[in-house]
């Protein structure tokens, strides 16, 4: 029997449901009567192509941030929320129409009824909003008299329940885990899972995208027109924005690595957000900072803007020169201990883009280097320098995974007044508290059967002895 094509299929409930948020959407009327977020939604220019999942995944990041800021930080009063909800079920249909197209096919979506009847091996749980529907987005594999068995097993289903990484993003953390229906931990976020999932000759195609010769772009990074260019904020992504003019010359490109799912590590993206966002009063080293900070800046905007990993992107001579120098600058600051000063400079030293660069033996010194730096920062009760010495003990970036140390840290955090810290300090201690009170509950129903069980016997002996 020929492979079943998706295209063939019948359209579903859900596949109409679909289709109209995608239709409102595209016609500028209120998606779905009104959902929420629309207009950062709309700013994120929904061109069905992978690069638009990154953009979702920095609002996605944003509005998590947002919420933290605000004390709203809560998954259950959001997911009741119609508006939400609503918003949350657009990204997920838009995340599979995304996926479907890499796949040359067109997504078909299921309820948890169909999916049932389709994959009965697939563990759903009935009252898990992210599990509740899913998308066929490509050919199942099917072929002589093995249909039944092919539909009938989870390990060839090819389904995709999009909301797992969109909830993973917005609300996952230690205590708070995800589990993938399909097996497996949830991606953090929508491009790595979608990335994941691509057909190979796509994810060949992604992985031998090369700049060529004399290539010449278009960017906005500039070393030596930076003070004649504004810092503007971004209201969603929370990323300094720098308007200029100047073309960067690209040199020729090495082999390309293996894509990426961000252009940087998100352990990074959020240090450069807390570096922007909370404020620490700095006694040394500012000037140096600040004049390092603007032109790395630009240097950081231009990357992301490629939507493609860092050590592909290539930069002029002239301009590594000027990089070098900010980086000089910076570490004249941090020398001076100014804790911003150190946080950046140990980001391109664990990134391999520090003053160590050209010599690859010192790769290892300079991640013992960008570790030292967070260190000696977090000592100070610097609270982004602490809570980004949690997430690397979390994480294990480069230091040993350690999930004592990661807890010491982001309490330490969190008594420095970091709101994100304290939010999931709180939320695990109140876990803890409730597996306490379990625990006591359980004990004293033990004990109250005992002491039933006793009396019975002791009713019975008088009774035998009466």
């Amino acid at each position: 029997m020929p492979a079943m094509s998706t295209t063939s299929l019948p359209k579903t409930p859900l596949d109409y449901v679909a289709e109209g948020y995608w239709q409102d959407f595209l016609a500028n009327r209120p998606i779905a009567g009104d959902i929420a977020y629309e207009a950062a939604l709309r700013d994120c220019q929904l061109d069905e192509s992978m690069l638009s999942l990154q953009r979702l995944d920095t609002l996605l990041l944003q509005i998590r941030r947002d919420m933290i800021k605000s004390n709203i930080w809560d998954e259950k009063a959001l997911l009741a929320d119609e508006r939400y909800r609503n918003f949350l079920i657009f990204l997920a249909f838009y995340t599979g129409r995304v996926l479907a197209r890499q796949w040359q096919n067109m997504p078909h979506w299921y309820g948890q009824f169909e999916l049932r009847t389709r994959y009965p091996k697939l563990p759903l749980i009935t009252d898990d909003f992210y599990q509740h529907m899913a998308v066929l987005y490509k050919e199942a594999s099917m072929q002589g008299n093995d249909t039944k068995a092919a539909i009938n097993d989870e390990a060839v289903a090819p389904v995709f329940f999009a909301l797992e990484p969109i909830g993973m993003r917005l609300f996952g953390h230690i205590d708070r885990q995800f589990q993938a229906v399909q097996g497996g931990l949830v991606a953090s976020g929508l491009y790595q899972a979608v990335h994941a999932l691509l057909p190979n000759a796509t994810a060949a195609a992604i992985n031998t995208v090369s700049v060529m010769p004399n290539t010449v772009v278009n960017a906005d990074i500039t070393a030596t027109s930076i003070s004649k260019n504004p810092i503007k904020k971004n209201s969603h992504a929370g990323q300094p924005i720098v308007n200029t003019s100047e073309n960067v010359s690209v040199v020729p490109s090495k082999p390309v690595p293996t894509i990426s799912p961000t252009p940087t590590p998100e352990i990074f993206t959020q240090l450069l957000t807390e570096l922007d966002e909370i404020e620490v009063v700095q006694t040394a080293g500012n000037s140096d900072y600040q004049q390092a900070r603007k032109i790395l800046d630009q240097f950081e905007r231009h990357i992301v803007k490629q939507h493609k990993p860092r050590a592909q992107v290539m930069f002029s001579d002239k301009h590594q020169a000027s990089r070098g120098q900010a980086l000089v600058l910076l570490k004249k600051s941090a020398t001076a201990g100014n804790t911003a000063a150190m946080l950046r400079l140990a980001m391109y030293e664990l990134l391999g883009e520090g003053l160590l660069i050209d010599n690859p033996e010192n790769e290892a010194a300079a991640k013992e280097n960008g570790v030292n730096w967070v260190k000696q920062a977090a000592s100070t009760k610097d609270s982004r320098a602490q809570r980004l010495l949690s997430r690397m003990y979390y994480q294990g970036v480069g230091v040993p995974q350690d999930i004592n140390n990661g807890k010491h840290w982001l309490e330490q955090a969190a008594e420095n007044g970091h709101l994100e810290a304290a939010g999931l300090v709180a939320q695990w201690q109140q876990a803890q508290m409730l597996i306490t009170t379990r625990k006591q509950e359980e004990h004293s129903f033990k004990r109250y059967q005992l002491l039933i069980g006793a009396v019975v016997v002791g009713a019975l002996l008088l009774i035998i002895f009466v």
